[in-house]
């Protein structure tokens, strides 16, 4: 296929461009389906607009609005506003009942885990106990840990 340069009209500035017939071949390549819109220094100014706004502010400097909603909080009972729309038979907190909120649930898996680590202290070394649903009679049972495979069986497997 050959291709030609032609001649587009910038959309933001109204001045005429050359789509050239290497741009062209690169537009296949990439299996666009448009042809360009805007002239190289147009784009390169949109696109110098866009990284300004989403570094210097966020979601709105960039021109994107977040939903506000207004709502009572379900704890402590103020009025405060959220970024999302709430559905209905879920509670809604202000920051401060869900700050109150998160910090006791850090407590719980600490002390899993601390518990967890004297389990594994106080269990023999090189013992398995296999975890079932079975009447914890049979949890007495130990067994010990395999030997009949090699090094190489093991490099195999992986």
């Amino acid at each position: 296929m050959d291709f030609v340069d032609r001649i587009l009209i910038c959309t933001d500035c109204g001045g005429e461009f050359i789509f050239t017939a290497g741009e062209q071949l690169f537009f296949l390549d990439k299996q666009f389906k448009n042809d360009p819109k805007r002239c190289k220094p147009c784009k390169s100014r949109r696109g110098a607009q866009s990284a300004n706004a989403a570094n210097s502010g966020g979601l709105a400097a960039a021109g994107i609005s977040r939903t506000e909603t207004r709502t009572v909080c379900s704890e402590c009972g103020i009025e405060t506003t959220v970024p999302f729309k709430p559905t209905q038979g879920r509670p809604v907190l202000c920051r401060q009942c869900y700050k109150n909120k998160a910090v006791p649930s850090a407590n719980p898996v600490q002390t899993a885990s601390a518990s967890a680590e004297q389990t594994a202290s106080a269990s023999e070394p090189d013992s398995v106990e296999f975890a079932s649903s079975a009447p914890s009679s049979l949890h007495s049972e130990r067994r010990q840990p395999s030997s009949d495979f090699t090094a190489e069986d093991v490099s195999l497997a992986i």
